[in-house]
C-alpha cells in the first residue's frame, strides 16, 4: 500500500539546562503524562494517521539493560487499538542523567543497545526517528551554550555532533536487525545562511556547508575538503570518519525536512548570525536538501503561534502546504506532512532556556486541548487531500505497512 503520511507530534523535547540540574520535560510540562489518552483520541479526532512520538528516554532507559516500559506499553497499546501509525522518537534532545550529555562517547552504544530493546519490545512498530534533528543538538547543546553541556566551542560542537550521528547510525542497524523493513524518517532542521554583505559571502559559506554535516555523515556522503579539515580539526579521527562514510543505509531512510520562520539566518562579516525570517522558503531549501541526498522527502515539522489576529498559524499552514504542494508538481517524492505538535507547547519562545512556565499557542489544540483555529483548518486540509495524492502522483509512494495490513485486526475495529 502507499500513503501520503498527515502528521502531527507529541513535543518530548527533554533537555537540561542550568549545568544539567533542571531538565525540561516537555511531556510533562504541557499535560501529556496526565492526559495521553485524551492526547491520542485527539489525534484520531484531527485526522492524523500518524504521530511523531517516543517514550521519553530519561525515564525509559534507567541504566545499562535497564528499562521503564509503563509509559511506552501502555500508550503504544492505545495507538494501535486507534490504528495511528507511531514515527518513534527515542532521542528528542535529552539524555538521562546516567549519561550526562553529548560529549560522552559511551552515549552512541549504549542508545543503540535501547533502540535494539526497544524494537524487540514492539516489533509491529516500523517507522523511526532515532535521534530528532541531530544538527540543532549539537548546536544548541555545545555551539549555543544553551543546553546539557552547555558549551560554546568547535570542539564541543564537533564532539556532540559525532556522537550524536553515530547514535543514529548504530540505532538504525540494531533496529533493521529486529524489523528489517523498518523506514527511518531523520527529521532534521532544514536552514540557511544569507551574506548580509558582500564581506559575509565567506562566513555564510562556511555556516551553509555545516548545516549539511549531520545528513552527510549519517548518509555516508563525503563532506567538502574544507568541512573535512574542520571535523580533523576539532575532534574528529580518521577512523571515525571512516565510520560515517562505510556505513550507507539510505536506502532505508526518507529525509525528514524541519521548516520554522527561524530556519533562515542573517550572517555578519565577523561570522555572527540572527534571524532573518522566511526568504526562501519551505522549497527553495527542501530542494537544496534533495539534491544533495537525493532521498523521498517528509515535510516533519512546522508550526507558527497563533497571533493576535488568531489567523496567522493557519496561513502559515496553508503557506507550508503549497509549498509541499510546489515540490511534489515539479516532481519531488515528498511523502508526507506534519504540523508540530499536537498541543501548545512551554517556553519555546526562549529555546526551554527560561523557566517562565508561558503558554506558546503553537498547537492544534491548547493546554487545556481545545481546538485552535489551525486544528481546524488542519482537519479539513487533511479530510480535502487524504483520498486525492496517493492516486494522484507515484512520486508519492513508500512502503508503510498500515497495521490492518500487518496485525490481524478485523475489519471495523477501531479508525478507518
Amino acid at each position: 500500500m502507499t500513503y501520503f503520511m498527515f502528521a502531527t507530534g507529541i513535543e518530548n523535547s527533554n533537555p537540561t539546562i542550568e549545568g544539567g540540574r533542571v531538565r525540561r520535560d516537555q511531556m510533562e510540562e504541557c499535560g501529556h503524562y496526565a492526559r495521553w489518552q485524551e492526547d491520542l483520541a485527539l489525534v484520531a479526532e484531527i485526522g492524523c494517521g500518524f504521530l511523531r512520538i517516543g517514550p521519553p528516554l530519561h525515564r525509559t532507559l534507567l541504566g545499562p539493560g535497564r528499562h521503564d516500559w509503563d509509559y511506552a506499553d501502555q500508550v503504544f497499546a492505545e495507538m494501535r487499538r486507534l490504528r495511528i501509525v507511531p514515527i518513534v522518537d527515542l532521542c528528542h534532545f535529552g539524555l538521562p542523567d546516567w549519561l550526562g550529555d553529548f560529549q560522552n562517547p559511551d552515549f552512541p552504544a549504549a542508545f543503540a543497545t535501547y533502540a535494539r530493546a526497544f524494537a524487540e519490545r514492539f516489533p509491529w512498530v516500523q517507522l523511526y526517528t532515532p535521534v530528532n534533528e541531530m544538527y540543532i543538538t549539537a548546536v544548541f547543546s555545545a555551539r549555543y551554550g544553551w543546553w546539557n553541556e552547555q558549551l560554546s566551542s568547535d570542539r564541543g560542537f564537533v564532539t556532540a555532533l559525532k556522537h550524536v550521528v553515530r547514535a543514529n547510525v548504530l540505532a538504525m542497524e540494531a533496529i533493521l536487525e529486529v524489523r528489517p523493513d523498518a523506514l527511518f524518517i531523520q527529521s532534521e532542521s532544514s536552514e540557511y545562511f544569507h551574506a548580509d554583505s558582500p564581506a559575509a559571502i565567506g562566513p555564510a559559506e562556511i555556516r551553509n556547508a555545516e548545516r549539511f554535516l549531520s545528513l552527510d555523515l549519517n548518509y555516508g556522503v563525503r563532506v567538502s575538503s574544507e568541512m573535512y579539515d574542520y571535523l580533523l580539526d576539532n575532534g574528529m579521527t580518521r577512523e571515525e570518519y571512516r565510520f560515517f562514510m562505510q556505513h550507507r543505509l539510505k536506502r532505508w531512510c526518507i529525509m525528514g525536512n524541519d521548516y520554522y520562520v527561524t530556519n533562515e539566518h542573517l550572517v555578519s562579516p565577523d561570522g555572527h548570525t540572527k534571524a532573518s525570517g522566511e526568504i526562501f522558503g519551505y522549497a527553495t531549501i527542501t530542494r537544496q536538501y534533495h539534491d544533495r541526498y537525493r532521498l523521498p522527502v517528509m515535510h516533519t515539522e512546522t508550526n507558527l503561534q497563533e497571533g493576535p489576529r488568531g489567523d496567522e498559524a493557519v496561513q502559515w499552514l496553508w503557506k507550508q502546504w503549497a509549498n509541499v504542494l510546489r515540490v511534489r508538481n515539479d516532481g519531488m517524492p515528498i511523502v508526507g506532512f506534519t504540523w508540530f505538535s499536537l498541543t501548545d507547547q512551554v517556553d519555546w519562545d526562549t529555546a526551554l532556556r527560561e523557566r517562565n512556565g508561558r503558554q506558546n499557542p503553537l498547537g492544534l489544540y491548547d493546554l487545556d486541548r481545545r481546538i485552535r483555529r489551525v486544528g481546524q483548518a488542519y482537519k479539513k486540509l487533511i479530510a480535502d487531500w487524504r483520498d486525492v495524492l496517493p492516486a494522484q502522483s507515484l512520486c508519492l509512494q513508500v512502503p508503510v505497512h498500515m497495521l490492518r495490513d500487518r496485525d490481524g485486526w478485523p475489519e471495523g475495529e477501531g479508525r478507518g
